[in-house]
C-alpha cells in the first residue's frame, strides 16, 4: 500500500483496521496523518454527542367560537437551544478543517520553492526554540544510509522527520541558529542548475545545488546564512 491510498483508507475511517494498515510503522509522515485524523475524529464524535433538550408539543390553540380569535399559550424563550447550533457549527468547522487537511496532501504547487514555503506552514510544531538532540536512532531512521551520511559538525539536529515533498520522501531536519530555528529539506533526487531563492513571511533561505540533488536551507530573517550553508554543504554526502 503506498502512501495516497493509505491516507485515503485512514481519512474514510480513521480508527478501522484494514488490509496495509502496517503501512504507517515504516512511515512517519502517514502514522503523523493517521494520528491527526483520529483526533479530528474523536473530536467531531464528541461534538455530535450533545446534550439535545427533549423536544415539547405546544398545546392546542384554544378558539372562541364567538369572536374566532386562535388563543395561543404563552411561552416563554426557550434559552436551551443554543448548546445544539453551537456543537452543529463546531461539527461543522472540524469536518470543513479535516476535508481541508486531506485535500492538501494532492495540492498542486507553481514551483517546488513554493511548496517547500507551504510544507513549513504545515508543520509549525517543528520550528521550537531548543537545546535537546533528537536521538542517533531517530535521525539514522530519518537519514538512512542509503539516502545520505550527515558529518557529525552539520549542528544539533532537533527535529527530524520524513515528509513528503514534489511526492518524494525527503529528511526534514531542524537544527539551531543564532536567530532561532533553521529547517533542512535534503533533496537527494531534485537536481536543480542554480540556487533558488526562497522568501516567506518572516523567512528567507535558499534552495541549493549539492551534486545531482539539493537541499532546502530556510531560517528566520537576520539569520546569518552564509555560515549555516557552507557547513550543511560540506557535512551532507549523498549516498548515490
Amino acid at each position: 500500500m503506498n502512501c495516497k491510498d493509505y491516507k485515503e483508507a485512514v481519512a474514510a475511517e480513521p480508527h478501522a483496521v484494514f488490509d496495509g494498515a502496517e503501512h504507517a510503522d515504516a512511515c512517519p509522515d502517514c502514522a503523523s496523518f493517521r494520528d491527526e485524523m483520529q483526533v479530528l475524529n474523536n473530536k467531531i464524535a464528541a461534538a455530535m454527542a450533545i446534550d439535545v433538550p427533549q423536544l415539547v408539543m405546544p398545546e392546542l390553540p384554544e378558539i372562541d367560537a364567538d369572536s374566532n380569535v386562535v388563543g395561543l399559550p404563552y411561552r416563554s424563550k426557550q434559552r436551551r437551544v443554543a448548546p445544539v447550533w453551537f456543537g452543529l457549527a463546531a461539527t461543522v468547522l472540524i469536518a470543513a478543517f479535516f476535508g481541508i487537511r486531506y485535500m492538501a496532501a494532492d495540492v498542486e504547487y507553481p514551483s517546488l520553492g513554493a511548496e517547500i514555503l507551504a510544507h513549513l506552514d504545515h508543520e509549525p510544531a517543528a520550528l521550537q526554540v531548543s537545546d535537546v538532540a533528537v536521538s542517533e536512532r531517530r535521525l539514522a531512521k530519518v537519514v538512512r544510509d542509503e539516502v545520505a551520511a550527515l558529518d557529525s559538525e552539520i549542528g544539533l539536529i532537533t527535529y527530524a522527520r520524513t515528509c513528503v515533498i514534489n511526492g518524494k520522501k525527503v529528511p526534514h531536519l531542524v537544527m539551531q541558529g543564532e536567530a532561532g530555528p533553521v529547517t533542512l529539506l535534503l533533496m537527494p533526487d531534485e537536481k536543480i542548475l542554480s540556487a533558488v531563492s526562497l522568501e516567506g513571511e518572516g523567512v528567507n533561505g535558499y534552495i541549493l545545488p549539492v551534486g545531482d540533488g539539493s537541499i532546502a536551507i530556510i531560517g528566520e530573517r537576520g539569520e546569518r546564512m552564509q555560515e549555516i550553508e557552507q557547513r550543511v554543504v560540506n557535512s551532507v554526502k549523498w549516498s548515490t
